[in-house]
């Protein structure tokens, strides 16, 4: 299983702009509604069992929280539940609003 990779929002960016890519969010379901990275799947306890059924396991994975530091535990749970490469985006949510659009909301 190697380990999860953290990539700077820069990197995340490509990945999601080049559409190659799953991203999962995290955060509550309030903070999701609130702002989120367009594309991304809302995952909490109630849906993740789910998820992990439909999921496409080879292509790459990248998740966020709030602030970077839940989405490495995430992250080491998708890779041991078959993705093939698992991401971690550093700064999560917070980095990312700081430079990039979102979605607001929604």
């Amino acid at each position: 299983m190697g380990e999860i990779k953290q990539i700077d929002i820069h990197k995340a960016k490509e990945f999601i702009d080049q559409g190659e890519c799953t991203i999962v969010d995290i955060r509550d379901a309030d903070t999701y509604q609130e702002a989120h990275i367009k594309g991304a799947v809302p995952i909490n306890d109630a849906n993740v069992e789910e998820f992990l059924k439909t999921a496409v396991k080879t292509k790459p994975l990248i998740c966020y929280c709030y602030h970077g530091i839940s989405r490495q535990g995430a992250a080491e749970f998708f890779k041991h539940n078959g993705f093939q490469e698992a991401y971690s985006i550093q700064g999560g949510f917070e980095a990312w609003k700081g430079v990039y659009p979102f979605v607001s909301g929604s």
